[in-house]
């Protein structure tokens, strides 16, 4: 979830926030008016559930890139040169993936999401003219109309809903993938987010999740290096059980135990749980995307390094490693702390991080490559009947260990695009290489936020002492 301000809309000729009486002896009534024109919820149309629709939508996306590589192969052979017509495909794709996605919200929203985290890994010439399309997809989505909310708050609160609130406000204040966020205040005088999952989400978000895989393709293009199919595979089991807020209100309740009081962080305490409504205390802050933005290196810096140090100590502090690393569930907090937002995506990990992740990460900087290679092979990495060469895979391997193999390192967005240009040009080495690589089941979602959290970093263009992050939370890590 997250915690921006409304969007503007246009007149309406009600209120934005809705009286709720009965909330509590003496509570007061609150009715915010709204001011300025705004649109009514009931103009953007609801979640689209019917497969047929949706499918058809997604269809689309691959179909107008062969469309677009077919326009692309006849101005090549006019004689444009290579380069400007795979910018030119690129970049229109990239614009219809991420607008097509962004309508659809559910697994495709969330797909779409992943992406934008990976943002500093496509062309600067692809990314800058739809920066700020990407950062959408992290911070916002199209609303659905207030009565459809009443009526989930209701089959999840009871019909006297209202009761719970002395004030609720219909303008969502921002959404997620699968629901959307309502700012509002608890009979006890609390404010709080309100987040809500769209009706037919499940529906539509299995729907989603079938056909965004048939965009392997379209997307290679986009996010050189990363295999859309396994992330789909991945993402296809996290994102059902992001379906039942119940499973997401535990997990955040665990995080605000284990970090109350911290001096560094901020997780919204859990006020109550539902199948679709979540209800947490409000968080306000400067979203992660402004600080990306607009931030100083000082600044960027800082949360950097927070955002490593937070995503390392949860597995040892609540035994739950956040799981969703993209920069629209992160805020600065008016005090300076980072705010953490939506557990709906966690790993659970009652033990911690597996000691063995520190071992083999300790082997490869100190060069023990057949030590390495056998290493992988025992955790899954490598399947029993591929053959690699430990040189190799040391080579292929090494780049993405930089951050822990140096007192300190500099992420920036150059950094990741070569990395993973140079493990998707079927001319390099490390191609086919990583062709022989498995990322087994149990490392899903360490990968994903390993992934993801470089790419945050890489577009915050964060410096910073991060070995030392590793020796102090990573089990097993001895580097050097």
């Amino acid at each position: 979830m997250a915690t921006t301000s409304p969007r503007s809309t246009a007149p309406s000729t009600s209120s934005s926030r809705t009286a709720c009486p009965g909330a509590g002896a003496g509570a007061p009534t609150r009715i915010v008016s709204v001011v300025g024109p705004r649109r009514h919820n009931d103009d953007v149309s609801d979640l689209p559930r019917k497969a047929v629709s949706r499918a058809a939508k997604l269809a689309s996306l691959p179909l107008s890139a062969a469309g677009r590589a077919t326009v692309g192969f006849g101005r090549r052979l006019s004689g444009q040169s290579a380069e400007s017509v795979t910018a030119d495909v690129q970049r229109r794709t990239a614009e219809q993936v991420f607008k097509v996605l962004g309508e659809l919200k559910g697994g495709a929203m969330k797909f779409g999401q992943t992406l934008s985290v990976l943002e500093a890994a496509l062309p600067e010439e692809v990314t800058e003219p739809y920066r700020e399309t990407l950062t959408k997809l992290q911070e916002s989505a199209p609303p659905m109309p207030s009565r459809t909310v009443h009526r989930v708050l209701a089959e999840n609160l009871g019909q006297q809903w209202h009761s719970s609130f002395v004030s609720f406000d219909d303008e969502p204040a921002a959404a997620a993938s699968i629901g959307q966020v309502h700012r509002a205040v608890w009979h006890d005088g609390r404010d709080v987010a309100v987040k809500i999952q769209y009706p037919g989400a499940d529906a539509a978000l299995r729907s989603d999740l079938n056909q965004v895989s048939r965009l392997g393709k379209a997307l290679g293009s986009m996010v050189p290096g990363i295999d859309a199919g396994a992330m789909l595979d991945e993402l296809h089991d996290r994102m059902l059980e992001e379906l039942d807020y119940r499973l997401e209100a535990d997990a955040q309740d665990g995080f605000a135990i284990a970090y109350e009081g911290d001096p560094e962080f901020a997780v919204p305490a859990l006020v109550h749980g539902a199948k679709h409504v979540l209800v947490s205390e409000w968080l306000d802050g400067t979203p992660l995307s402004e600080v990306i933005a607009h931030g100083s290196k000082e600044e960027r810096d800082r949360v950097g390094l927070l955002y490593v140090r937070f995503l390392f100590s949860g597995p040892e502090r609540a035994g739950l490693l956040h799981a969703d690393p993209h920069p629209g569930n992160y805020r600065v907090t008016p005090d300076g702390r980072l705010g953490v937002l939506d557990y709906g995506a966690v790993a659970r990990l009652p033990e911690g991080l597996p000691p063995s992740i520190g071992r083999l990460i300790s082997k490869a900087l100190v060069g023990d490559k057949e030590e390495m290679l056998e290493g992988l092979r025992e955790e899954g990495f490598i399947r029993p009947h591929i053959t690699v060469d430990p040189e190799g895979l040391y080579e292929y391997l090494a780049p993405f260990l930089e951050p822990a193999a140096t007192e300190r390192f500099h992420f920036n967005r150059e950094w990741m695009r070569e990395q993973f240009n140079r493990i998707n040009d079927p001319r390099r080495p490390g191609y086919s290489i990583g062709l022989k690589l498995n990322v087994p089941p149990a490392y899903l979602l360490v990968h994903r936020v390993w992934i993801g959290g470089i790419g945050v970093l890489s577009q915050l263009d964060a410096e910073g002492p991060y070995r030392a992050e590793f020796k102090r939370w990573v089990p097993g890590f001895d580097g050097p």
